[in-house]
């Protein structure tokens, strides 16, 4: 069951670490395998480039890839061209256009992570200073008959340790065709094109379950540090559109640009903020002169409820704690090679608690795909042919902020 395809294809292959991707003209096709029967083979049409793909043809994401060459790229789009022998148990069919992230390939379906289902960005009480009477921005696209919406059915989870992850440790998107799992992708709505797209199955997955994390309710503030970049540019949207009042820090002038852009676009409730130039107890102390009804007067009761750490920064993560008010979750997203210091004194006389957030079930990519597309969340994008990647890496090294995007239909 598939178009009629070609023999050979072209691709963008990472030889050796911190050289420039090679382009080849005539790769011959990925097969669908019989031993893998979820599989199904995608016609990509448009494949983004993340800041893990940078980290990882630096080497610094040791042991990946496992092989040279390697085909870069975890967040893509296409259309499906080709199924299994027998389709029945995907749902999928030739011709469907599907999102794809580069988690969870081939899961072994038997694993504590694949049988549990528990998973961190349930909607489970891990706030327990929130009030319960009050309306929580992670409710309002739960699936009724499912006792957790943001976990997947037993036998499949992004968590699996024994998975791969297209783009990573398996081929990704940097290629005009590519083996996925079809119980990693998501359908692609109606109005989302797949530059819309392709975008999203990272970067937009991984910041709305960041403030997924944050276990906020409506009206309640969330800081995102790094507004400006590919994460942060979707999350001032996201947040906004969950109902939640949104403080955005960076410190470089495009992505500050980019972000006050979002902000001035009718989202009063935005407020941009430049790191070099105002300090984090100022804008604490201004967050508590905003409560009309009841003027906070304590500095430990003025601040955010929640922040989410973007950049690699020790100063950005410092920065973000600050700005919180006592009692406040700071959610962790980038990884530095050196870890963060997180201070024993803010942990213990603040009670401020720090939470990781790596990536959503594909429950929670679904949801988020279908609030992207009914709230007009879109990526600022820059687009190549897949001939210029090296130029788009270029870019991508000058800090311009958004998303730089592979465009497949752009000709060499």
């Amino acid at each position: 069951m598939e178009f009629g395809l070609p023999s050979t294809m072209k691709a963008q292959y990472l030889e050796s670490f911190n050289t420039p991707y090679v382009f080849r003209r005539d790769v011959p096709l990925p097969i669908l395998s019989s031993d893998h029967p979820h599989d199904v083979l995608v016609k990509v049409d448009a494949a983004s480039y993340c800041h893990t793909d940078a980290v990882l043809s630096s080497g610094a994401m040791s042991p990946n890839p496992p092989v040279f060459p390697h085909v870069g790229s975890h967040e893509f789009a296409g259309t499906v061209v080709s199924l299994p022998e027998d389709p029945s148990h995907h749902g999928l069919k030739v011709g469907d256009r599907v999102g794809v992230p580069g988690r969870s390939f081939h899961p072994c379906g038997s694993c504590f992570e694949c049988s549990s289902s528990p998973k961190p960005n349930s909607t489970s009480d891990q706030n327990p200073k929130k009030p319960s009477n009050e309306h929580n921005s992670n409710t309002d696209e739960q699936h009724p008959n499912h006792p957790d919406p943001y976990t997947d059915p037993p036998g499949y989870s992004v968590y699996c340790p024994y998975s791969s992850n297209l783009g990573i440790s398996a081929p990704g998107g940097f290629q005009e065709y590519v083996v996925v799992d079809s119980r990693q992708v998501t359908p692609i709505p109606d109005g989302l094109s797949s530059v819309d797209t392709a975008v999203l199955m990272c970067a937009g997955l991984t910041i709305y379950a960041a403030l997924k994390r944050c276990d906020l309710r409506q009206g309640q503030r969330v800081g995102i540090i790094g507004c400006g970049g590919g994460l942060g540019h979707l999350g001032l949207q996201f947040a906004y559109h969950m109902g939640l009042k949104v403080v955005g820090v960076d410190n470089a002038e495009k992505p500050l640009q980019l972000a006050q852009t979002i902000a001035d676009s009718g989202r009063a409730e935005t407020q941009i903020v430049d790191a070099r130039a105002q300090q984090a107890a100022d804008i604490r102390k201004h967050l508590g002169g905003e409560e009309d009804d009841d003027l906070k007067r304590e500095m430990g009761d003025m601040g955010l409820d929640a922040v989410i750490i973007l950049p690699e920064s020790q100063r950005a993560f410092d920065y973000g704690v600050s700005l919180l008010r006592n009692h406040g979750l700071c959610v962790v997203v980038s990884f530095p090679e050196a870890g963060f210091h997180v201070s024993a004194r803010d942990v213990v006389f603040r009670d401020i608690s720090v939470v990781g957030s790596l990536v959503g079930s594909n429950r929670t990519l679904r949801e988020m795909v279908g609030f992207a597309a009914r709230h007009g969340v879109r990526a600022s994008v820059k687009t190549f042919p897949l001939s210029k990647l090296n130029e788009l890496v270029g870019v991508y090294h000058r800090g311009e902020g958004g998303k730089l995007v592979i465009d497949m239909t752009l000709p060499d």
